[in-house]
């Protein structure tokens, strides 16, 4: 989601602090997704999945799409080239900052999962007996 980044870090900071957000989006969307999903009769695995994605989207979906759009649509001119990079804050660190969206998400979903789904105690008396 393209939103004003002047306030982020550069490099390992910035990519922190999106993976941050990430996380949050992650538990926000999963609860969202988990009321939907009940209602509909949705999986514990499907309504996960969906958080998951839409917090990718939601969270990172404008560095996914920088990313993408760099490696792979042919730019014509190097005035083109710059004009894009302008746009884009902290290019060196776009990568970085994809990877700690998409982890942020992808946590934040599994804590949203855990928390509201019921199944915190279950997954902690599965690890504390696995070895018995």
């Amino acid at each position: 989601m393209p939103y004003d980044r002047s306030w982020m870090g550069y490099g390992m900071e910035g990519a922190l602090q999106v993976g941050g957000i990430a996380l949050l989006a992650g538990i926000v969307v999963y609860l969202l997704v988990r009321l939907l999903g009940k209602a509909n009769g949705w999986s514990q695995g499907m309504q996960l999945t969906v958080a998951v994605l839409l917090a990718f989207f939601l969270a990172g979906g404008e560095d996914i799409w920088n990313s993408f759009y760099f490696n792979f649509v042919p730019i014509q001119s190097p005035q083109l080239l710059r004009v894009k990079l302008a746009a884009v804050h902290d290019p060196d660190s776009m990568g970085t900052r994809v990877l700690f969206e998409m982890l942020g998400a992808v946590i934040g979903a599994g804590i949203g999962w855990a928390a509201f789904s019921g199944n915190l105690k279950e997954l902690v008396h599965h690890i504390r007996h696995s070895g018995d």
